[in-house]
């Protein structure tokens, strides 16, 4: 019998929307993960580092992160993280509106492990973050810090 794993995520994201939208899939496909939002780059940074306000924060196992933040863009982000050996770990998907071939091929340099284009239906969303989920939490075997549940 397969226990049911769940992760922590952060979802760094600066469109209420979206973060409504990444919210209601998480819900509607019945995730059991627990999802972290943070607004900026900034504050991903400091919630990773567990600084200031975030000092109590998990560390995530899995960060969805958009491209286009306020006050440190999600390309810095990304740098930062997989330049630190703390963090580098950690698997970053790119979900993002941007369709741009030099985002993607910027964000795998800066070595994402994947990246997503956020669809604009919402039926075609849900799908796309229960994908996520189901790689994420089903096939992909990540590092030690995933917990376990029935």
């Amino acid at each position: 019998m397969n226990e049911l794993r769940w992760i922590d995520v952060l979802l760094v994201e600066d469109d209420p929307g979206d973060v409504l939208l990444t919210q209601e899939a998480f819900e509607l496909n019945k995730v059991r993960n627990k999802l972290h939002i943070v607004n900026d780059g900034e504050q991903a940074l400091r919630f990773l580092r567990h600084e200031g306000d975030y000092a109590g924060s998990p560390r995530p196992d899995l960060i969805l992160l958009d491209l286009n933040l306020p006050r440190k863009d999600g390309r810095e982000v990304l740098e930062e993280i997989k330049a630190d050996p703390e963090l580098r770990s950690i698997p970053v998907v790119v979900l993002t509106t941007s369709e741009a071939e030099e985002d993607i091929v910027r964000s795998y340099k800066l070595h994402a492990n994947a990246y997503v284009s956020k669809p604009v239906d919402f039926d075609q969303f849900i799908r796309v973050v229960r994908q996520i989920d189901d790689f994420f939490v089903t096939v992909v075997k990540l590092p030690g810090n995933s917990h376990r549940g029935s």
